[in-house]
């Protein structure tokens, strides 16, 4: 299945459901796995891909169109790695809704039309999408202040994202390439490093910095947009050095703020620990 997508987490209740958003067919797809998960209120995912290939089963023998046309897509799985995952469009969601009997069927519909009608409306109005993840991070229990940095910390992603669309780099390898050498250069690690130092899997890292972290990658990712338009870097050489000229800007000013405070800035903190800290009473 080739096709354009935005992968994206969506909350159902209190269960993450797999989605991506195909920009040529503009339609959602879901995670039938996840889909199962959360009509049959599995929280183990060996049980509930078990289901999945039993109904799968059922609905062939049914000669249901469902089967049929499953498609597959790489997404991430709850040990971290990306793997081929069934996918189901939204109709196709619907009729399998129909073949489980759950009393989260009602409830899921709803969602899966609230899912559907935020995507219109956004593409109207895209201030709804900041809006909507705005929300998101507040049900998770982050604070208002993280909120306003995470989401500043995505408009200057997308900025670079596009600079190097603009060049003809390729999403995926190339993109994940120079992130790496961008946060190698400014926190001493690699994304994959980075993450096991805040002990996380399949989590988003930027989701786990703290305000200081995502400043400083910020100002990595800010720093690189501005050199590369500078410059106009032609080979991915030469956007692995503006990278690091963009991600040494950071390391200086982390340096330089450690050196200040006698404090790292890079630390094993989580989000799971940030939430717990924000929540804490002050004894001061």
């Amino acid at each position: 299945m080739q096709t354009d997508t935005k992968v994206k987490l969506q909350l159902f209740e209190s269960i993450h459901i797999r989605t991506s958003w195909d920009e040529a067919e503009e339609k959602w797809w879901f995670s039938a796995l996840d889909v199962v998960a959360a009509l049959t209120d599995q929280t183990d995912y060996a049980k509930a891909r078990n289901y999945w290939k039993w109904l799968k089963s059922k609905l062939k023998q049914e000669g249901s169109e469902v089967v049929s046309v499953t498609n597959q897509l790489k997404l991430e799985a709850p040990d971290g790695k990306k793997r081929l995952t069934d996918v189901l469009d939204t109709q196709q969601v619907f009729r399998i809704i129909q073949s489980i009997p759950s009393k989260k069927a009602e409830p899921f519909k709803l969602w899966l039309a609230e899912v559907a009608n935020q995507r219109l409306d956004q593409l109207q109005d895209p201030e709804l999408s900041i809006e909507q993840a705005m929300l998101d991070y507040k049900r998770l229990g982050y604070s208002d202040s993280w909120i306003n940095q995470r989401l500043k910390s995505i408009e200057i992603r997308k900025e670079l994202t596009d600079e190097w669309n603009k060049h003809g780099l390729q999403e995926g390898a190339e993109f994940a390439f120079l992130t790496d050498v961008i946060y190698k250069t400014w926190a001493d690690k690699t994304a994959k490093e980075y993450k096991q130092h805040k002990g996380l899997k399949k989590e988003n890292l930027r989701d786990n910095m703290t305000n200081k972290e995502l400043v400083m990658n910020m100002l990595a990712e800010l720093s690189t947009k501005e050199i590369s338009e500078a410059v106009n870097p032609q080979s991915l050489s030469e956007h692995e050095n503006v990278a690091k000229r963009g991600g040494g800007v950071a390391k200086e000013a982390r340096l330089k703020l450690e050196a200040e405070t006698g404090k790292p800035v890079v630390t094993s903190q989580n989000a799971k620990e940030l939430r717990l800290a924000d929540k804490a009473p002050n004894t001061d």
